[in-house]
């Protein structure tokens, strides 16, 4: 891909089921260990919604959980977003790759929706 091109080597991983290379961002240590506890605290919520349902809990209880789970994953979009376009949109752009700009807009469509 022409994209692929304007990544530097050890942004690119192989993928480990079709041996093609995938972009990569390296994270630092410290957001790595946010959006695991984010994400964590998320599937345990998850998990609590089965057994809320499960348990004939009230559905206006689940449904305050789901709502609660979804704006914990919006955090958790919002926060790699501002990640995103700060080093690799800023990056690409600047190494002429306009093409980013109609990814991140297809990305920030599927998360608004």
């Amino acid at each position: 891909m022409e994209n692929e091109q304007v990544l530097e080597q050890d942004q690119l991983e192989e993928c480990g089921h079709c041996g093609t290379h995938m972009k990569s961002t390296p994270h630092s240590e410290k957001l790595k260990s946010n959006l695991g506890s984010r994400l964590n605290r998320i599937e345990g919520q998850i998990r609590g919604i089965k057994g809320m349902i499960e348990k004939d809990v009230y559905c206006d209880d689940i449904l305050n959980q789901i709502a609660a789970v979804q704006s914990a994953l919006n955090s958790v979009g919002k926060m790699l977003l501002e990640g995103h376009m700060k080093s690799c949109v800023v990056e690409r752009i600047q190494q002429g790759d306009h093409e980013v700009i109609e990814e991140l807009m297809k990305t920030m469509n599927k998360l608004l929706k």
